[in-house]
């Protein structure tokens, strides 16, 4: 039988953190001696846990191993102890001291083992459990007995050396003789009383590579209109696209900007939200014709970051603090506007301060605000006229300005600024928009169900309904599911939702890092991973306790993070999954609703869209999904 790998072998040259030479050689050591039936999982997510290898047998047990490359004779390595506190590793180069203690493989081990123990496999048995769980260090170019030497008080303080079968250490001479035994006793098991294939099971949705990490190895592909629309450019130097829910512009507008930098371009990429941004560049990354280069020499900015910095390079900090005086005042902050609930900051942010940019703009006579070959708006339709019209004034003469837009995502209620006269007025000559009209994103069966949503609750003159590939078969299996309950239990229907998500999967693996969560606030978000984290289980998310730590964490909201996702309908707009987990508390805004729906992604093993709704007048509409539950209990 063939061995499962992932990821699998031919991609191991493409990761995107590399497999050093010392991991290389163990992963050949490991396959070439393993049983087949021992799966190996190279760098798992693990909770946000990263060991080298983890080794799994459905029958026989678990294996986790850390690699350290050292050349134990380019420092003193040494190791010393401490009354009742693990041992501490520390390195000595030119006579300076520093700790190691990080990288103490000893360490990693034992919280790889707990965790493995306690969270990932909860049904082991207790007492007995932790013999089904290997912990092993491999040091490919330090010989054995050295490597035993410098580890053993670290082994001795966390009782390791007692059970040396279940803890072994090795080094250059087990690698080089090819004695997989010596490195991995455990591997001669092919049954144990201890492991199951349904605890094999548990373990796999944790170490799974994730869909959003195999994702960033693909080269980006183009349909005949999308790739059009890449490789061209308006005699004006003008475009404007638009498109429903996944029919590409987004990818349209990452690869155009990743086109113009190779071409010798300054790019200016702007968005509303800031966690797009993220996105935006991890599409740029893939295009095939690059060096890598577009993170950092692509210019990434949310709209009013980039009017804070061009008040701030230009010596205007005092103009830009005296716009919030009033509102710093009361609360020490500037807010998102998707939390304004007041007038006059809301007339700040969409006025005042681009006004401000605006006039420094026109006053620069020295250039010392930085202008653009290329200026590229994404979700335009949140983007107000006068903020595009500030833009233009950065984009260089005979330059390229995009706009893309779905006025069916209007979430701000600013697409309908866009009237025929303020297109004029932003510099578009006559004629219609480039559309983008298939969506390659939804499963059909939630692209039909995305498609009603909009049918019955949306404004008809501003929809735009996805369309499926014409003649395409079905070959991206979803699973949707509706569950009414509410606002009482809200919360612990939403965390048994996400909870079961990842199990619901079987026979297919959901990798937990895939799984997000979709918030209507950021209290309910953070009262939620509350919950969550209270079974130990890691999320990465976006709820601060105030608006200056949520922009904070929005900064450092990715996809490729290895814990679960959580962040609010807002923030993940432009984003896609392929497991989603959506609360809809009211109905004040059913435009965000559609796009929450709509940042399914279809994937060949499989996607899953649960929506917990606590909306008594949506339960009609939820009782056509495929699977409709009610929980009020």
């Amino acid at each position: 039988m063939a061995r499962f790998v992932s990821p699998p072998i031919d991609q191991l040259s493409k990761l995107r953190q590399p497999l050093t030479r010392g991991e290389r050689l163990v992963f050949d050591f490991f396959d070439s001696h393993l049983d087949p039936e021992w799966e190996i999982y190279i760098q798992p997510h693990l909770n946000g846990l990263r060991p080298d290898f983890v080794l799994l047998h459905p029958n026989a047990g678990i294996a986790v191993f850390e690699i350290k490359d050292w050349d134990l004779d380019a420092m003193e390595y040494r190791v010393e102890e401490r009354p009742g506190k693990p041992p501490i590793l520390i390195g000595i180069r030119d006579g300076n001291k520093f700790s190691l203690q990080d990288q103490n493989p000893i360490e990693k081990l034992h919280r790889y083992k707990q965790e493995i123990y306690e969270l990932y496999c909860p049904r082991l048995k207790k007492q007995f459990g932790f013999a089904a769980i290997t912990s092993g260090v491999i040091f490919p170019f330090a010989n054995d007995e050295r490597v035993k030497e410098l580890l053993g008080p670290c082994l001795r303080f966390r009782e390791m050396e007692n059970n040396a079968k279940y803890n072994p250490i090795s080094g250059s001479d087990t690698i080089q003789s090819g004695k997989i035994r010596r490195a991995f006793p455990e591997s001669i098991r092919c049954e144990s009383c201890i492991m199951t294939p349904t605890l094999a099971q548990d373990l796999r949705n944790w170490l799974v590579e994730p869909d959003y990490s195999q994702t960033q190895r693909q080269e980006l592909k183009f349909d005949h209109n999308q790739g059009a629309l890449v490789n061209s450019r308006t005699s004006s130097g003008y475009r404007k696209i638009k498109g429903p829910a996944g029919s590409g512009k987004s990818l349209v507008l990452a690869a155009r900007a990743a086109k113009l930098l190779s071409e010798g371009k300054e790019v200016l990429v702007v968005t509303f939200n800031i966690t797009l941004i993220h996105y935006l560049m991890d599409i740029s990354v893939r295009w095939p014709h690059g060096d890598g280069s577009t993170r950092k020499d692509i210019t990434w900015l949310n709209f009013h970051h980039w009017c804070k910095r061009v008040c701030l390079e230009t010596d205007h900090e005092e103009e830009y603090k005296t716009l919030w005086k009033e509102y710093f005042s009361s609360h020490g902050d500037i807010p998102d506007i998707a939390d304004l609930n007041n007038q006059e900051t809301r007339k700040i942010l969409s006025e005042k301060l681009p006004r401000l940019v605006e006039s420094i703009i026109i006053d620069d006579t020295k250039g010392v605000v930085k202008r653009y070959d290329a200026v590229l708006v994404d979700e335009g339709q949140d983007f107000l006229p006068i903020w595009w019209n500030v833009l233009r004034r950065v984009c260089k003469k005979g330059g390229e300005m995009l706009l893309v837009a779905d006025a069916t995502q209007d979430i701000y209620g600013t697409a309908r600024s866009w009237t025929d006269e303020a297109m004029k007025g932003a510099g578009f000559p006559g004629g219609r928009w480039a559309e983008l009209k298939v969506s390659y994103r939804l499963p059909q069966k939630a692209l039909q169900c995305a498609r009603e949503f909009a049918q019955r609750f949306l404004p008809s003159d501003i929809v735009d309904l996805p369309i499926s590939p014409q003649e395409e078969l079905d070959l991206f299996p979803c699973k949707l599911r509706w569950v009414q309950t509410d606002q009482e239990h809200a919360l612990d229907v939403c965390r048994e939702e996400i909870l079961q998500i990842a199990p619901s999967a079987d026979p297919k693996v959901l990798a937990i890092s895939d799984i997000t969560f979709l918030a209507p606030s950021r209290r309910f978000g953070g009262e939620l991973i509350k919950k969550i984290g209270g079974l130990g289980i890691k999320v990465v998310h976006t709820f601060g306790n105030d608006s200056r730590e949520s922009r904070r964490l929005k900064m450092g909201f990715y996809m490729g993070d290895a814990r679960i996702k959580a962040t609010t309908l807002h923030s993940f707009k432009g984003w896609e999954s392929r497991a989603l987990v959506l609360y809809i508390s009211n109905t004040r805004a059913m435009a965000l609703v559609y796009t929450g729906l709509t940042r399914l992604k279809r994937h060949t093993e499989g996607s899953f869209l649960t929506v917990v709704s606590s909306v008594n007048s949506l339960a009609e509409y939820g009782k056509t999904w495929q699977e409709y539950k009610e929980k009020y209990q």
